[in-house]
């Protein structure tokens, strides 16, 4: 008997447990846009997560974008655009948000952009990743790092605030799997080659060109 592709509409894919959810079916925000089968584990309650999207605030126009096929471990946090305050005046105070006399003080608020999450992506544990960042496919965030700045694919980043461990493949592979980008294939062929691309069969995978179901 034929076996079935996982689901990713499935809000709990694994049987028989609730710690771990297919992130996207818990979601509502549309300021938060998640792909297929990334996934967020916590034992307390998998809503923790929508908690830990910190200073989303829909009078900004900034999005928490995370790709496909990631994986978010127990407390990782996201600080968004709402989080900054003024840094070129003398106070840092929001005196504008609280209305009245003070609503029409000029001011400049920092606005960093999207968050942008990439496709196979592992946040460790307790991570905190700043508003505005982008995160390169198939990149590792160590537990409990600080991102503060962009992190280019493939790479494995750790600490306060977050610095290059080691890329994890020389720059030849990661351009081939750049190019490849295997978490847009139809969800059959990923299925396919699936064994290839969890042993890092690189040889196999330069013949995918040719698959057809």
């Amino acid at each position: 008997m034929t076996k079935k592709i996982p689901d990713p509409g499935v809000m709990y894919p694994i049987a028989g447990t609730k710690r771990l959810c297919f992130l996207q079916n818990i979601l509502s925000d549309p300021q938060i846009i998640v792909g297929e089968y990334t996934y967020y584990d916590d034992p307390e309650d998998v809503h923790n997560f929508i908690k830990n999207v910190l200073y989303l605030f829909n009078f900004n126009t900034d999005c928490l974008r995370i790709g496909k096929f990631c994986q978010i471990s127990t407390g990782a946090r996201f600080l968004m655009n709402g989080g900054n305050h003024l840094g070129k005046g003398i106070s840092t105070f929001p005196f504008q948000i609280f209305g009245g006399s003070w609503a029409e003080t000029p001011a400049h608020w920092e606005q960093k952009g999207d968050t942008v999450i990439g496709h196979d992506v592992w946040i460790g544990n307790s991570a905190t990743i700043l508003s505005g960042v982008t995160i390169g496919h198939g990149s590792v965030i160590g537990t409990n790092a600080l991102v503060t700045r962009d992190v280019a694919p493939y790479s494995i980043v750790g600490g306060n605030p977050a610095t290059l461990i080691r890329k994890r493949f020389e720059e030849e592979k990661i351009a081939f799997l750049l190019a490849l980008a295997w978490w847009d294939w139809p969800v059959e062929k990923i299925t396919h080659y699936l064994p290839a691309i969890v042993q890092g069969h690189f040889d196999v995978l330069s013949n995918s060109s040719s698959w057809n179901t």
